[in-house]
């Protein structure tokens, strides 16, 4: 049934989630932790997830798919289950033996989740690579993994593998996706007894290997985070129990999610795996394209979602985009005011700090809820009534429009090195501007420097290769993120540690903050603040494709070339007043005084962006130092 906008009733805590206990150190408070929700499994791997759901529910669909006419069919635990062991055993009969790597190069989909449990069910590591690695990245990860297998989405990647053969002497197996690889694996095995994949999962345990994630590599070499079964199952099982009941108490559709971020990324792999775990039917869409993610929303029909600020950026953006071509851009932002005073006041209520909506706040609501609210949540669906967003802060403003629109809003925090959150949201104790309190079995504390140290049952093992076992602090990792807890226990990022800018003034600049806040505006792309050892703080700008084509349109400038368009007068008039904003969030020190905007874009290809689309700071700094020493050279 389609879900209403207004909660239909209010859902309560998961039994057992309280508030975190925290600790002071004169008027700071440095630690935050709260007990597990679940106790961790003493024997078994996620390889046990697909067996277990066909075992208890066999006919429960866990798994949709799309065939090549959009359509979307359903598969059934038992039939997932079935699945995984004839390819599980086509990777035995290919001789692959227990602790080898598999790494997967594809976009999100079925055939990546089936590998990944199937790599699981031979007692495999399975290795992610994002499928827009570099040959360069890509040889890295295989060598460094010492990857025996690995399969790749299209042609294109099996020639940029095969060009770098000579040098990956470990690898044995190379396998095209789109060229039926995962039906011949199985048919490879089918001779092969069903009994070998058991034995195999019965070798594994809670402290065996799962997978090796390498990090972005934004200032090196990108190191392979070593994540157990156990890790896994701290994440997701505490996560089910946290948030699962919310998700299923507003609607009588079973959850469903599309997973659309890459499954080359822990966010990504962390909600597969939690889907499995606690039977939400989850469906895969490989492209984040505006019109692809779209149609594929509207087709599955979520009733939850995961994601990046880009995506919830891209519908709000297109949203208002569509009004002003219908000559309504007023009204859309009438509309998202009112949305914002309403998610804040829902959210004040929820959290016990202040009485909610006012009347007339609540008629204004209902006036534009057919109107623009509706439409939003129909971008998404139709049934999304939560969203779990990670990877970067989304922003407060963005998050009160969308509560106030009728999707809530959690935020989380963390790390490869975490296997995705430490942080969360707690339902129905929102708090905008931060990532909430730590997630079940976990504890943040705050070094004297302000650096953010967790510790938990989901932090990694250490790095491959690295004898040196996991970085600590006195038992405590070190994220590298600056950041500060209120007397709630709620944790806020407020930067990198590594990339904090000091002005030649001696005024400490934290980029992200800016950033974040450019970056949701549709006519930028990317932005990179700078100003160490400098008088002042500048930005660099790109310009975001979709929101810039629109801008022409409407002002009828489609014919400029990208040179004219980064001096146009009104672009940069626009562009001006998203500066002024993000500068409202900061003192006047850390305010962006000066910006350029540049006729490139900062691409992976380019070198300037990891494939996670993490700026690699110091390429951007020597490549584009010509435009850096004319912001702080021309005069004004």
């Amino acid at each position: 049934m389609p879900i209403r906008q207004a909660p239909p009733r209010t859902p309560q805590p998961p039994a057992g989630h309280t508030a975190p206990e925290t600790a002071r150190s004169g008027d700071r408070v440095v630690l935050a932790a709260v007990p597990p929700l679940v106790e961790p499994p003493r024997s078994g791997s996620l390889a046990d997830i697909p067996y277990a759901n066909a075992s208890e529910a066999p006919r429960d669909p866990v798994i949709s798919r799309k065939d090549e006419r959009g359509r979307w069919s359903d598969v059934s635990a038992s039939e997932f289950a079935a699945e995984v062991t004839s390819v599980a055993k086509g990777l035995i009969a290919a001789g692959l033996r227990p602790g080898d790597r598999l790494a997967i190069m594809a976009r999100t989909s079925y055939a990546w989740t089936l590998l990944d449990f199937a790599g699981w069910a031979a007692g495999l590591i399975t290795v992610p690579i994002y499928p827009t690695s570099s040959g360069s990245q890509t040889q890295w990860i295989l060598a460094d993994s010492g990857a025996a297998a690995c399969a790749v989405e299209n042609v294109e990647q099996t020639r940029l593998v095969s060009a770098r053969r000579r040098d990956l002497p470990e690898l044995r197996h190379l396998w095209q996706i789109d060229a039926g690889a995962v039906g011949r694996l199985a048919a490879q095995g089918r001779a092969l007894p069903d009994a070998l994949v058991t034995a195999r999962r019965r070798s594994m345990s809670p402290d065996t290997v799962a997978t090796l994630i390498y990090t972005s590599g934004t200032t090196g070499r990108p190191k392979g985070c070593v994540l157990t079964h156990g890790n896994f199952f701290a994440e997701v099982d505490n996560s089910i129990e946290l948030l699962h009941p919310v998700f299923t108490s507003v609607s009588t559709e079973p959850a469903a999610t599309l997973l659309f971020l890459p499954l080359s990324h822990v966010f990504g792999r962390m909600v597969a795996v939690g889907c499995l775990r606690a039977r939400v039917r989850l469906g895969h869409a490989p492209s984040i394209a505006t019109d692809d993610l779209l149609a594929d929303l509207a087709g599955f029909r979520p009733t939850f979602l995961l994601a990046i600020p880009y995506v919830l950026e891209k519908v709000y953006n297109t949203g208002r985009a569509t009004a002003e071509k219908l000559g309504r851009a007023a009204s859309f932002d009438r509309a998202a005011v009112i949305a914002q005073r309403y998610g804040e006041a829902l959210m004040a209520r929820e959290s016990g700090a202040g009485p909610g909506p006012s009347l007339g706040l609540r008629l204004a609501h209902a006036l534009y809820d057919p109107l623009v609210y509706r439409r939003i949540r129909a971008a998404l669906g139709g049934r999304v009534r939560y969203a779990i967003c990670g990877g970067s802060p989304l922003g407060a403003r963005l998050a009160a429009f969308y509560a106030g629109a009728g999707v809530m809003v959690f935020e989380g925090y963390g790390l490869t090195e975490t296997t995705a959150a430490a942080t969360v949201t707690p339902p129905l104790r929102p708090r905008l501007g931060t990532v909430g309190w730590p997630l079940p079995g976990t504890a943040v504390r705050i070094a004297a420097d302000g650096e953010v140290l967790l510790r938990g049952g989901q932090v990694f093992a250490g790095y491959w290769n690295d004898q040196g076992g996991a970085p600590h602090v006195g038992g405590w990792f070190p994220t590298g993120d600056i950041g500060e807890l209120d007397a709630d226990g709620y944790l806020t990022i407020t930067g990198r540690k590594k990339e904090i800018i000091i002005t030649a003034g001696g005024k400490n600049v934290a980029p992200a903050p800016l950033e974040d806040r450019l970056r949701a505006h549709p006519l930028i792309g990317q932005c990179m603040v700078i100003g160490d050892e400098r008088p002042y703080v500048a930005a660099l700008l790109t310009l975001e494709a979709d929101g810039l084509a629109h801008w022409q349109r409407m002002r009828h400038k489609e014919g400029l070339r990208p040179a004219e368009l980064a001096a146009d007068p009104d672009l940069l008039a626009e562009l001006q007043k998203a500066v002024d904003d993000a500068n409202s969030t900061v003192s006047q020190a850390e305010s962006i005084r000066r910006f350029r905007v540049l006729a490139a874009e900062f691409t992976e290809d380019g070198g300037h962006l990891t494939p996670s689309m993490k700026l690699k700071r110091a390429a951007v700094l020597k490549d584009f130092s010509a435009q850096i020493e004319e912001l702080y050279s021309a005069r004004r």
